[in-house]
C-alpha cells in the first residue's frame, strides 16, 4: 500500500465531505479512492470513516488520525520543497495558543501583521489561560508565560517583564502610600486568582528581600481584568510591565515602592520537539521572538 498516497485520500475525503468529489479532485473513480481508503482503514485496524449514500463523516478515531495525517502530508510536502529549494513561498496552516491577556493585548494584531507578509499562510490562534498538550491539540507554536514549561517541547525564551507594585492615584489618595512593604499588609492587594504562592508576596530590592503576607477581597484569574480593577482604584497589584506600561504613562496607576520588584515574568515560544519544523512555524517563532522584544514593557531575556 502506498501510505502516502492512502492518508491523502483519506483527508481529502474528510475534508470535501465525499469519496466521488477526492475520487475527482485525485483523477481516480469513486471505487478505486474507496478501495484505497478501505486499505488504510485495514492496515490500521480502525474504521475512519462513516459512508453514507450521500457523504463520508470522520469517526472519532478518524478525526484524530485526520489531525495527524493532514500534518505528515503538510511536512512531507515541505520536506520536499526544502530539498527542491522552493521555501521562498511558505504555505499551510498554523494552530497558535497563547494566555487571554497576552493574545487579545498584543498577540492578535501581531498575527495579523504575519499575514500580511506571508499570504499563503493561515493561522488559528486559541486564547485559554490553560496549559495545553500541543501534540493532543495540534498546536504548532505556543506562548507561554512562566516557568511552568511541558517536559516533552521545545522552549525559546523570547522576553522578561520586570513586576512592579502599583496603584491608581484614587486609591492612594483614599489609602496612603505604603512606605514598607511591612505595610502592604494593612492594604487592599488584587492578585491573580491561581497564583501558586497563594498570598504571600516576594519583593526584592538590590540584594534585600522581603515576604509579605497580603490581605484582599477580590482575585482574577486575568492579566487585562486585574489592570482595569487597578485602575479603577480598587487596591495595588503586582503587574508585569507590559500589562500597564500606558496606565503608568498616562498617570491611571502610579508606582507603589518604586524601589522594590517582584519576579520577572518571563516569556515563551513554546513548540513540540519534532525532527521537522515546518517552515511556516520557524517564520512564525521568529517573527514573534522579534516583535515580542518591541513591546513596551517586554525586554530581551538575558540568556537564551
Amino acid at each position: 500500500m502506498d501510505t502516502l498516497r492512502a492518508m491523502r485520500a483519506f483527508v481529502r475525503a474528510v475534508e470535501l465531505g465525499t469519496l466521488s468529489a477526492a475520487a475527482r479532485e485525485q483523477a481516480l473513480t469513486q471505487p478505486a479512492l474507496s478501495k484505497i481508503v478501505a486499505a488504510l482503514e485495514k492496515d490500521l485496524n480502525v474504521r475512519l470513516l462513516e459512508r453514507s449514500t450521500t457523504r463520508v463523516v470522520p469517526t472519532e478515531q478518524g478525526k484524530r488520525f485526520y489531525e495527524r495525517a493532514k500534518r505528515v502530508l503538510e511536512e512531507y510536502a515541505e520536506a520536499v520543497a526544502d530539498a527542491r529549494g522552493q521555501t521562498e513561498t511558505p504555505t499551510g496552516f498554523l494552530r497558535v495558543n497563547a494566555p487571554v491577556a497576552l493574545g487579545q493585548f498584543w498577540l492578535n494584531a501581531a498575527i495579523h501583521q504575519f499575514l500580511d507578509s506571508y499570504p499563503d499562510i493561515q493561522v488559528e490562534l486559541i486564547l485559554n489561560d490553560r496549559y495545553v498538550d500541543l501534540v493532543e491539540e495540534g498546536v504548532d507554536v505556543a506562548l507561554r508565560l512562566g516557568s511552568d514549561l511541558p517536559p516533552n517541547a521545545v522552549a525559546r525564551k523570547a522576553g522578561v517583564s520586570p513586576r512592579h507594585l502599583v496603584a491608581a492615584p484614587s486609591y492612594l489618595a483614599r489609602h496612603g502610600m505604603p512606605r514598607t512593604p511591612d505595610d502592604l499588609s494593612a492594604h487592599d492587594y488584587v492578585r491573580f486568582a491561581w497564583s501558586a504562592a497563594g498570598d504571600l508576596l516576594e519583593l526584592h530590592q538590590d540584594s534585600t528581600r522581603a515576604s509579605v503576607q497580603t490581605r484582599g477581597r477580590y482575585r482574577v484569574n486575568n492579566a487585562l481584568a486585574i489592570r482595569e480593577t487597578l485602575a479603577m482604584g480598587a487596591g495595588i497589584g503586582l503587574c508585569p510591565a507590559w500589562v500597564v506600561h500606558d496606565l503608568l504613562a498616562d498617570g491611571q496607576l502610579i508606582h507603589v515602592l518604586p524601589g522594590w520588584s517582584g519576579p520577572q515574568q518571563e516569556a515563551f515560544l513554546i513548540y513540540p520537539s519534532r525532527r521537522y519544523q515546518s517552515l511556516r512555524a520557524r517564520l512564525l517563532i521568529q517573527f514573534l521572538a522579534d516583535r515580542l522584544r518591541e513591546l513596551p514593557g517586554m525586554q530581551v531575556p538575558s540568556e537564551p
